[in-house]
């Protein structure tokens, strides 16, 4: 990652898109603007960016599609902006993929301390030491700690989301050990749950789809009635040469 990361800021308000860019620039980011689809996607192709910050309603494409065709191909980390602040908003746009959620009006220095945390946790994960661990195995399963994606039995890429990677990275990491909804929302996002937070039951929802997993009675991650969740499995870890 570069000394000063890149943010793409992707919003049709032309407002909004230069105070944010402002801000960010004067807090050490450099920044790129896009106002709509088309824009983004060029803005990609131009540049290594290292964040989007990603408005929800937008016309043509919306935020929700573009998250979607975005995590086919990528777990670049993504900030959804909300434009109402409705549950059902942050709800959609956790499922699309996006990392987190911030609901407009919002504080800027909010947006600041989600951005560095996300960042924070890619270069961790980016910069991982030699000797450390590369794969994590169970069930038939391999998590590709370098790449960031799972790779089931018969060798077929699952591509996982910045969230994804790190909430099923902490459930491998403590294996056969309940984990609560506070623990996991501090592991894996900083920070500690909100009044009725649901994105770690959204988070682990998604996990399992990407496992394969009966939703009615799923095997690998299972619920604790009123404590949390569990990873059934053993894991197995590979580290490099």
């Amino acid at each position: 990652m570069n000394a000063q990361p890149l943010i793409l800021v992707v919003d049709d308000d032309r407002e909004i898109r230069s105070l944010l860019s402002e801000y960010l620039a004067a807090n050490g980011f450099r920044t790129m603007e896009a106002a709509d689809g088309a824009a983004m996607w060029k803005a990609l192709d131009a540049a290594r960016v290292d964040l989007i910050v990603l408005d929800l309603m937008m016309p043509g494409e919306d935020g929700l599609q573009l998250c979607r065709t975005l995590r086919a191909k990528s777990n670049l980390p993504v900030i959804m902006l909300t434009a109402r602040g409705q549950p059902i908003d942050r709800i959609v746009g956790l499922e699309m993929g996006a990392d987190d959620y911030l609901a407009k009006p919002f504080s800027p220095r909010e947006l600041l301390s989600r951005i560095r945390a996300l960042l924070r946790r890619s270069l961790m994960a980016a910069n991982l030491a030699p000797a450390a661990a590369t794969r994590m195995r169970f069930a038939g399963w391999t998590l590709d700690l370098t790449a960031r994606h799972l790779v089931n039995a018969q060798g077929v890429i699952v591509v996982l989301s910045g969230a994804e990677f790190r909430l099923l990275k902490v459930f491998l990491e403590h294996p056969k050990r309940v984990l609560s909804r506070d623990q996991l929302l501090n592991l894996t996002q900083g920070r500690d749950a909100d009044p009725f937070e649901r994105s770690i039951d959204l988070q682990v929802s998604r996990v399992r789809q990407k496992l394969d997993e009966d939703a009615r009675d799923p095997q690998l991650i299972k619920t604790v009635r009123n404590e949390g969740y569990v990873l059934s499995a053993e894991v197995t870890i590979e580290t490099a040469p």
